[in-house]
Order: C-alpha cells, then structure tokens, then sequence
C-alpha cells in the first residue's frame, strides 16, 4: 500500500500507480469525503459546459452559463 506525506500546507500528493490506475489527470476535480476515521478520495463527476468562442453568445445565454457554473462550484465548498 503506498504511503503518502502531508505537508505544512496540509496538501497529499496522490501516488503515481494509484494516478495511473484511476486515470487522474492534473486539473481534475476530486470529492473527498470522511467515512469514520477514513479519509475516502474519488475523481469528481463534474461537467463544466463549454463555450465556443467562435460565436456572439447573448446575455440570457451568458447568465444562463454562469448561473450554472456558480451552482456546480457551490457544491465544493461543503
């Protein structure tokens, strides 16, 4: 079982064969979730929409877009 360290910033870094074996990739969101005295860490389910930038987009369509992102990120600060 591999062994991690926490810094002064209380940050992990998660170990290369579990990265690999999971898949996660830098930028990716995690959940992290306290199951007794067991810290349980899974890759986040989070879909960002994405815009194409090649179009006008109108304001309705712009607050649209932004109203779900600030609710996708609420979630995180639980």
């Amino acid at each position: 079982m591999p062994i991690t360290k926490v810094t002064r910033n209380y940050q992990i870094t998660i170990p290369a064969e579990i990265r690999k074996a999971l898949g996660i990739k830098q930028g990716e969101y995690l959940t992290v979730e306290l199951r007794g005295d067991e810290i349980v860490i899974r890759k986040a389910e989070v879909e960002w929409p994405s815009l194409d930038l090649g179009r006008d987009f109108t304001p309705e369509e712009i607050e649209k877009n932004t109203e779900k992102i600030l609710r996708e990120a609420s979630k995180w600060k639980e």
